[in-house]
């Protein structure tokens, strides 16, 4: 029997979950330059072969995996948001509590993270997924501000800015928290989302206010 005969069978969809889960694994494990293609095989428990029968280098499943981690998280977000009601304020707070906990707010992820970030200047996959990513994160939460001013009744934003500005914050704070998770907990970072959200109405109230006179 072939190679593979070496390895249990599986559905194309359960095989590429396992590629993903073993791709991620890696990474986590050996880093960029430590990893291989025979090295994913060994823990997804599938060929060679088949892995390049399904991605036409390294970096095109690394990428793969990359935007499958990225997206499933912001699945999760949406998930958290249209829990929360109609209600825009309510569903923005969510989008802040969901994305400053668990599985977004784990060190594991960033393992994983500073890994991709550390890819992205050298692969063009990694940056079109990258990119890909991020805007998706962008719009979810311009549309999430853009309800909130709306129901307030006051000048809207620059929404693109607002929406980078308020990624840039979350960020940062996931980072610093990543690092060392004593430096703050999960609930004053997602205050301090808060503040900025109601520092950014105040804002504009008053500029409303100040052309008014």
């Amino acid at each position: 029997m072939g190679e593979l005969g070496k390895f249990e069978r599986k559905l194309p969809e359960e095989r590429r979950r396992a590629l993903i889960e073993a791709t991620l694994a890696c990474l986590a494990r050996e880093g960029h330059a430590g990893l291989s293609i025979r090295k994913i095989s060994q823990e997804a428990g599938i060929s060679v072969g088949l892995i390049n029968h399904h991605y036409a280098s390294k970096d095109e499943l690394v990428g793969h995996a990359y935007e499958t981690l990225s997206l499933g998280l912001l699945a999760n977000i949406r998930d958290k948001v249209e829990a929360a009601g109609a209600d825009p304020r309510a569903r923005l707070s969510a989008y802040f509590r969901a994305s400053l906990s668990a599985p977004v707010l784990e060190r594991s992820t960033l393992r994983t993270w500073v890994v991709f970030w550390g890819m992205i200047d050298h692969s063009t996959i990694m940056t079109e997924v990258h990119d890909r990513t991020y805007a998706e994160y962008r719009r979810l939460l311009e549309t999430l501000l853009a309800a909130v001013w709306e129901a307030s009744g006051r000048p809207m934003p620059d929404l693109r800015l607002a929406a980078i500005g308020l990624v840039a914050i979350h960020d940062g704070l996931w980072l610093e928290w990543c690092l060392n998770p004593h430096t703050f907990s999960s609930e004053e970072a997602i205050g301090l989302c808060e503040q900025w959200t109601d520092s950014m109405l105040a804002t504009q109230a008053g500029s409303s206010r100040a052309r008014q006179n």
